[in-house]
């Protein structure tokens, strides 16, 4: 198995469930760091091709902002957290206590929170696919970005489309009261990577 295009339905419930365990992992750590409750939900997991990654988001043309990392130990692979910019806008807000509207633009203090966020979340993430694989994964220093979709993807892609023409989506939504932040989350693994997830969570 070389991609995702193949997976069981328990398989993916695997998946799922180790999105969820991850979103309640990074709602804990943010309701710390806050001292108040966030939320974090899981509405849907499910495996996309790269070249339909642009659709979950706008287009190639919609403005995004996304934070890359790289995926470290015996299953290598990389990782894309995106949101549209005004999503990106109100989670800052969020992260940093601010009246929601406030934040207009990304200054050194503003990509110094969504890195944090981008931290908490992919640790969470793979902190939780860890404990179920007894595989150590970690991820590297985290890079913002602010583009345009489809530049932001043709820097990823040619990094990591030689390796798989798959992603999973973790689609994560981040609630503070009655306000909802959803962005998009992307694990691709690069191809051995999978049959060792797989066999360490005994599901090949």
């Amino acid at each position: 198995m070389s991609d995702f295009s193949n997976l069981s339905s328990l398989q993916l419930d695997a998946l799922r469930e180790v999105g969820n365990i991850g979103a309640g992992n990074a709602a804990n750590a943010l309701s710390l760091m806050l001292n108040k409750k966030v939320d974090i939900t899981v509405p849907q997991v499910k495996v996309v091709p790269l070249e339909e990654v642009p659709d979950t988001l706008g287009g190639p043309e919609n403005i995004v902002v996304g934070i890359l990392l790289r995926v470290e130990g015996p299953a290598p692979g990389s990782v894309m957290f995106l949101l549209p910019q005004n999503q990106a806008f109100e989670l800052v807000d969020m992260l940093m206590m601010r009246e929601k509207g406030s934040t207009q633009a990304f200054a050194e203090m503003e990509q110094s929170a969504l890195k944090e966020i981008g931290n908490i979340l992919t640790g969470s993430y793979l902190n939780a696919l860890s404990y179920f694989t007894k595989l150590t994964l970690q991820p590297s220093v985290p890079a913002v970005a602010r583009d345009m979709l489809g530049s932001i993807l043709s820097i990823v892609l040619a990094e990591i489309g030689q390796f798989s023409d798959y992603a999973l989506l973790i689609e994560t939504e981040f609630l503070d009261g009655e306000d909802g932040i959803t962005s998009q989350f992307f694990l691709v693994p690069e191809p051995d990577s999978l049959p060792i997830l797989f066999q360490a969570l005994g599901l090949t």
